[in-house]
């Protein structure tokens, strides 16, 4: 038997860091391949961590309530594998954990002290997931110095500034109106939670920083519903997965997006950010009535069965609580399917730093008059509406009209021949 190191995965780009919460083995337990047995928090979001051995979890060397960098030893894995296990194609199995440098000795590892990197606010440690709490909720670090913590050596955990916020602190005046509201006791008074907090917080700044501008533009997309009409059963029966609109529409949009690049940018500053990258966010609603963005990354170059496969996926995930950090980083252009609530148009709030956000509405038949050899005529099509909104700053009318327009054309195009 010997022993691996499990050390902290990358979780994102952006991510340097983050802080053990809970292990869900101790000491001596028995350990199985791909067993989640930590769970972590970044700046970003809780996700749980699996190992790629099966064994014995012979030694934590983080505790909980710990920061730890990425790629710094978390615990020690007592197995019989001399190699992970391979998957059904032969290759090294996808997982989130790596074994240590050959230099890494047992005894370095015992002697390594395990600090993290701890930032500090004057005079206590803070986890970057309690750090980027207390800037969203715009808690002075006077304010966070206040707060109990239940964490090791008095450490402020996520739990304690949750629970602060939700009993503590009061709603941040931009979430709610200068005014005093008048009340009676027939009025239910619902205090908002820190999702639906975030979400007022971003809104407003998006409103309050990029002068939104909303273009309508009315497709006919006949072709793709008398499609994917004929074509849904058998893709359901050959991929397992249901073929709905929104990885067809995503696949037209990422078209008009090649041909007006410049919709695909964000702005720092005075600057504009030309991405190269097409990434799109997907808004998803919970159950919980909040919201979220997964991100499809690189979907210009995903088939539409691919595509299908992620948007599912993802949504999955977003209404299960399971999206890691990487799965909602990065979007250069999101996309809200408003039909889906039968809504025909909407003027939708940009994410920031992207300059633009689509609407897709709901399809409905419409008479339509459309030309034919013996002259006008009046039949029922299937139309959708496209909700365009676009930063002023970077963006003209000219240039927002022409892409909502481009993405129209392109769905009226679609070919009726096309093969799954």
């Amino acid at each position: 038997m010997r022993e691996v190191v499990m050390v902290m995965p990358r979780m994102g780009e952006s991510v340097i860091e983050a802080t053990t919460l809970h292990w869900f083995k101790q000491e001596g337990e028995t350990v199985k391949e791909e067993e989640s047995i930590l769970e972590v928090a970044t700046d970003k979001v809780d996700t749980e961590i699996p190992t790629a051995y099966p064994g014995v979890l012979k030694k934590i060397l983080a505790k909980e309530g710990e920061v730890v960098a990425i790629g710094k030893p978390i615990a020690l894995i007592a197995t019989m594998l001399e190699e992970p296990t391979t998957n059904k194609e032969g290759e090294a199995p996808v997982s989130p954990v790596d074994t240590s440098p050959p230099n890494l000795t047992r005894e370095q590892i015992d002697a390594q002290p395990h600090q993290s990197l701890r930032r500090t606010i004057p005079g206590r440690f803070y986890s970057p997931l309690v750090r980027s709490i207390a800037k969203q909720e715009n808690i002075s670090p006077q304010e966070l110095g206040q707060i109990p913590g239940t964490g090791k050596e008095g450490r402020i955990t996520k739990k304690d500034i949750v629970t602060y916020l939700e009993k503590d602190k009061q709603v941040p005046s931009i979430a709610t109106p200068s005014a005093a509201v008048a009340t009676s006791p027939q009025d239910e008074i619902i205090q908002m939670d820190r999702m639906r907090k975030m979400i007022a917080e971003r809104m407003v700044t998006s409103k309050r920083v990029a002068p939104h501008v909303t273009s309508f533009v009315e497709a006919d997309v006949s072709n793709i519903v008398y499609w994917r009409d004929q074509h849904k059963a058998a893709f359901k029966q050959k991929e397992g997965i249901p073929l709905t609109y929104t990885p067809i529409f995503i696949e037209t949009i990422v078209k008009a997006i090649k041909d007006f690049p410049m919709i695909n940018a964000s702005v720092q500053g005075d600057q504009i950010i030309k991405k190269k990258a097409i990434n799109i966010g997907l808004a998803v609603a919970l159950s919980t009535g909040n919201l979220i963005v997964p991100v499809i990354k690189d979907a210009d170059q995903l088939s539409l069965v691919a595509l299908a496969s992620k948007v599912k996926a993802l949504a999955d995930s977003a209404r299960a609580n399971q999206l890691n950090p990487d799965e909602l980083a990065d979007a250069t252009y999101t996309v809200s399917n408003i039909g889906s609530f039968k809504n025909l148009m909407g003027t939708p709030i940009i994410m920031q730093p992207q300059v633009a956000i689509l609407a897709l509405g709901a399809i409905v038949k419409k008479p339509a008059v459309i030309e034919t050899p013996q002259g006008d005529a009046i039949v029922i099509r299937h139309k959708m509406f496209l909700s365009h909104s676009y930063d002023h700053r970077v963006i003209d009318g000219a240039l927002g009209g022409m892409f909502a327009q481009r993405v129209a054309d392109y769905l009226e195009a679609f070919d009726v021949s096309r093969q799954v």
